[in-house]
């Protein structure tokens, strides 16, 4: 906690649930609590989990210029975002490399939120903001507090008119329990979610009046590690774990293309000249290794870092591992070799505390079809 320089008014609730609230970008993060982490993956799979997610960096940026301020430092069209409706996108370097994603939300037609991990994505808004139409605000009043599983929806039913109807990727400015908050249905565990973006003043209102009416149903709080066992399923990157900040290459420097990371979709058909455009383009089909999915046969999770080989050689790493009791599957993200990032190939995990035999796999694992988050209803 050294580095803390950002504080989560919930902070005391994640003590009392065991937390010692590790440092996750400048901020106290629940990282685990006192409980068996996999009861709250089941939670979350089956009913509903409450996850305390401020640490992500809430950004407002406000007039004019502000659209194309967001043009230029992400990889989707804004002009095709209305006020009501979020999106998904990437930011790169001038080398066409990932250096973070990100979620953009049209508040107004002058107005926009992005939020945003542990990357660059606030120094490159400030820079492109300067000399323009633009402000800028960081938000850390602001806290983000996420409601996923298939039970969020009924619970939140009982107290916001619509919420029903709310779609995928779409956002209301509503109140819960009184207070003003912005729900939007977006998440990252592959479920049907939301998260509530509420003021410091109300987040320990609204915790604790979801965590006391939730207990009877099964709704739970969760940590913030939980998300990993999730993501694997879901085929959800987190930046910079499954990248080559946290795995180097031993010749060049750090830094991931969108065809590597499997993200190539996040840019809009047909736009360019955003930043690092050209140099995306032509790194397509110059693929140094593939983010895929592995398949482990074991009976439990490998470990971050376990190695992989194929044949005697090594072919990738783990980037990420989880276990699912409820499925009963081993399951992993790594970076694989591209001849090896094919379904069925078959592979070896070397690692401290496992060693077993594999496969690789497509992602994703859990509701490839995404019915799930999208459902309508």
């Amino acid at each position: 906690m050294a580095l803390s320089w950002r504080f989560s008014a919930l902070a005391d609730r994640h003590r009392a649930l065991g937390s010692k609230l590790e440092d996750w970008s400048g901020m106290g993060t629940a990282w685990t609590y006192e409980k068996d982490m996999s009861e709250e993956h089941v939670a979350i799979r089956t009913k509903a989990g409450i996850m305390d997610v401020s640490g992500l960096k809430k950004v407002h940026l406000v007039g004019p210029h502000a659209i194309a301020v967001l043009d230029y430092i992400t990889t989707r069209d804004m002009t095709k975002i209305y006020p009501g409706r979020s999106v998904y996108a990437c930011m790169l370097n001038d080398r066409g490399h990932f250096t973070d994603d990100c979620i953009v939300y049209r508040t107004g037609p002058n107005s926009w939120m992005l939020v945003h991990g542990s990357g660059s994505g606030y120094e490159e808004i400030v820079k492109q903001a300067a000399g323009r139409n633009c402000a800028v605000l960081f938000d850390d009043d602001l806290h983000d507090l996420s409601l996923q599983g298939p039970l969020a929806v009924d619970y939140l039913a009982k107290y916001v008119p619509g919420i029903r109807d709310l779609k995928y990727f779409h956002h209301m400015q509503t109140t819960l329990f009184g207070a003003p908050v912005m729900i939007s249905r977006t998440g990252y565990t592959g479920e049907r979610g939301y998260e509530i973006f509420v003021r410091g003043q109300d987040a320990v209102m609204i915790w604790d009046r979801i965590v006391a009416e939730g207990k009877e149903t099964g709704i739970i709080p969760c940590c913030f590690s939980v998300l990993d066992m999730l993501r694997v399923e879901s085929y959800l990157l987190f930046y910079p774990y499954d990248n080559s900040q946290m795995y180097p290459f031993a010749d060049q420097p750090p830094g991931d293309s969108l065809w590597e990371l499997g993200l190539d979709f996040t840019v809009s058909p047909g736009k360019t000249g955003f930043r690092g455009a050209e140099e995306h383009a032509r790194l397509k089909g110059r693929e140094r290794f593939k983010i895929f999915g592995m398949l482990i046969d074991a009976d439990g999770p490998a470990d971050l870092g376990d190695e992989v080989y194929a044949e005697g050689k090594k072919v990738g790493v783990i980037t990420c591992p989880s276990y699912s009791t409820l499925t009963k599957r081993s399951m992993a993200i790594a970076r694989l070799d591209v001849d090896k990032a094919v379904q069925g190939a078959k592979l070896e995990v070397h690692g401290k505390n496992l060693n077993a035999r594999a496969i690789a796999h497509t992602l994703t694992f859990d509701d490839p079809e995404k019915k799930k988050r999208t459902a309508v209803g």
